[in-house]
């Protein structure tokens, strides 16, 4: 049985004696935490990935291309090669003419994340904003691009799929899934969803590749923002991911930027959902270490010893940032 969730402090906040509650409305008030992350942040040898969710905003797009031009600034800055990015669902709000010809494929993604400054797989989810007209062209068109557009860096084989990076002496395995349980419009079928459960049964209980093992989906098991928590996904996924010891989901759907630890579970959920929707604003604040209502995007950076989340903003200063040590020792940095 998965424990009841509990707020799990962060080693930082025990050391200096503080309630949970206390450093999380520091983090939420920010202030001088937030900085500039500079090049002594990054390992040689370390792999680095850039992280979005709900990006693909069909009204005003300025929010989107403001974070978009912040990360291609702060991979420039600290001279980062970065080996991919994850596209945490989402991707397209609205209208999606034309399928695998609509022009929103070069003017919302080929063009506003170049292939020069990301150069890397883009590996793509699917959110329930991809789900959401009919007739369901543009859930055709996505999961049809990578194979359509030979030399393209948008990857989704399937509605899920699994895969390690990189190929020799991996780092990270990866289990994709599609968290559309329900929706208004399409959604995953009682068929689909028994089907990807005993795929993700059974890829968990496969050897690891990597010594890190991540999940990834649109929708969070636990959020302190707009959409709260997902029932279905703890009830489904939480036993899985603390049977097999999964290290970190991640997600988007609420418009914020989070990072919550419990006690008795072994996954770190972190939530980027800053990547150019309008805004959620943060309902809970008695858990953490951090939410914040806040545009923004997510680096990963990636070791055989430590795998370090920071969270940017637009800015490109690091509001939140934490490290993750094999044997589970959580330390949020300064």
């Amino acid at each position: 049985m998965t424990p009841t969730p509990s707020p799990a402090p962060s080693t930082i906040t025990r050391r200096h004696a503080l309630k949970q509650t206390l450093f999380f409305s520091a983090a939420l008030a920010l202030g001088s935490r937030a900085r500039l992350a500079c090049a002594e942040d990054v390992g040689p040898g370390d792999r680095h990935f850039l992280m979005i969710g709900d990006w693909g905003w069909s009204g005003d797009t300025k929010p989107q291309r403001a974070v978009a031009e912040a990360m291609k600034a702060y991979v420039q800055a600290l001279g980062l090669n970065t080996d991919g990015m994850f596209l945490l669902g989402d991707n397209f709000y609205g209208d999606f003419p034309g399928g695998l010809d609509c022009p929103r494929w070069k003017k919302d993604f080929e063009e506003v994340y170049p292939a020069d400054v990301f150069p890397g797989p883009c590996w793509a989810m699917l959110g329930n904003h991809d789900y959401d007209n009919e007739p369901v062209t543009k859930l055709q068109a996505e999961l049809a691009y990578q194979k359509a557009r030979p030399g393209t860096r948008w990857t989704m084989p399937a509605k899920w799929y699994r895969f390690s990076w990189p190929a020799e002496k991996p780092l990270i395995d990866c289990v994709v899934l599609d968290s559309n349980y329900k929706n208004s419009v399409v959604s995953l079928t009682a068929a689909e969803r028994a089907h990807q459960m005993a795929w993700l049964k059974a890829e968990l209980a496969k050897p690891r590749n990597a010594p890190w093992l991540v999940a990834l989906g649109h929708h969070p098991l636990y959020s302190n923002g707009h959409h709260g928590d997902t029932k279905a996904l703890i009830d489904d996924w939480g036993p899985l991911f603390q049977a097999h010891g999964v290290d970190f989901y991640f997600c988007g759907h609420d418009h914020d930027m989070q990072h919550l630890e419990f006690d008795g579970l072994h996954t770190s959920f972190v939530l980027s959902g800053g990547g150019g929707a309008f805004l959620h604003e943060i309902k809970n604040t008695s858990r953490g270490p951090y939410a914040q209502e806040i545009y923004g995007f997510t680096h990963l950076q990636v070791n055989r010893d430590k795998f370090v989340v920071r969270h940017l903003d637009p800015d490109r200063k690091q509001v939140h940032g934490f490290s993750r040590t094999l044997a589970g020792k959580i330390e949020v940095l300064a």
